[in-house]
């Protein structure tokens, strides 16, 4: 591991309790930042609510740390945008959202939209898909965006256990199995051409919090490429001290079946290629293969390649960040 690395995780890597909520509290009192929490869903109606409401409970009513809750809703066809807003989030529908420009299906085109319909000064994503949710999962991350004035972004870390049985195959739990795309993929590439990043733990984890500032300068990869990309990006624009990593405990979440990985690893290649070598594209689109009444049929899926551009190029951004 590189020197830098290893000096990085002694600096920039902690636990959720290094930061009492009361410290954090008092941080956010004393700057006056605010910060929003952002939820992106698609069809997520049974964990979307319990997410919410803990968010609500925990650091709006106890504890004031959050601002506003959003829930940016992709085109659910269950009771989603119900659900979250029963909770108490404020729902927003990606297609009202800068409709100048069509929306295209994808987690980041979402994530991307949604800077437009909030104004924290701090932005924390959190997947919708989470079960037994804690809070600790966005005071963790926010923490330090607080306390620090020179921390710009914080991805949370955890273990990822592999469920079983009701929620999957088999029954039970496997401890430290989840995470195959980062294992197989993104960690891979990370440590080959990116070794400064070699030391984050859940790469491609969708909790982490930012400061405005700095996402507004970042192209936003519409697919599942959003979360790598966001990394090397905001490594080459404020560099390795001003990203960080918080320990807050496990994650547990609906897992993808292995050809829907297959998917997203293509995407996260391909957002890897595309800053590796801008300009020399490689074939955007990937065959699988299911097994139907005649044996092994190919079914070719189309990878992401757009990318949104940094929202601050985009004119009803700045406008609105004028008014």
């Amino acid at each position: 591991m590189l020197e830098e690395v290893e000096r990085w995780l002694s600096t920039r890597s902690w636990s959720v309790t290094d930061r009492s909520p009361h410290r954090i509290l008092a941080a956010k009192q004393r700057t006056g930042q605010t910060v929003s929490v952002v939820l992106p869903a698609l069809d997520e109606e049974e964990t979307v609510g319990d997410i919410v409401a803990v968010i609500r409970r925990d650091l709006v009513e106890r504890l004031p740390l959050v601002d506003e809750i959003v829930v940016v809703d992709s085109g659910s066809t269950d009771r989603t945008s119900e659900v979250a807003a029963a909770a108490g989030a404020r729902v927003v529908h990606r297609d009202d959202i800068l409709p100048r420009i069509p929306a295209v299906p994808g987690k980041g085109e979402v994530l991307w939209r949604s800077l437009l319909v909030t104004g924290g000064d701090i932005v924390c994503f959190v997947d919708a898909d989470l079960r037994e949710f804690s809070s600790d999962f966005v005071s963790g991350i926010v923490g330090p965006l607080l306390t620090d004035p020179d921390v710009d972004l914080v991805k949370a870390m955890y273990d990822r256990p592999l469920l079983t049985g009701p929620e999957g195959p088999g029954g039970g739990r496997t401890a430290g199995q989840g995470g195959r795309v980062t294992e197989l993929m993104a960690r891979p590439l990370l440590n080959m051409h990116w070794p400064q990043l070699a030391g984050f733990v859940q790469p491609l984890g969708g909790e982490y919090a930012a400061r405005r500032s700095l996402l507004e300068r970042l192209p936003f990869p519409v697919g599942y490429g959003v979360e790598l990309g966001m990394l090397v990006d905001a490594l080459h624009l404020v560099g390795l001290d001003a990203l960080a990593q918080v320990d807050v405990g496990v994650r547990k979440h609906r897992h993808q079946d292995g050809q829907a990985l297959g998917r997203m690893a293509a995407a996260i290649y391909r957002t890897a290629q595309l800053r590796l070598a801008r300009g020399h594209l490689v074939r955007p689109s990937l065959t699988q293969f299911e097994r139907g009444a005649d044996g092994f049929e190919p079914r070719t899926y189309s990878v992401d390649t757009e990318e949104r551009p940094p929202m601050a190029e985009i004119a009803e951004y700045t406008h609105r960040r004028v008014a």
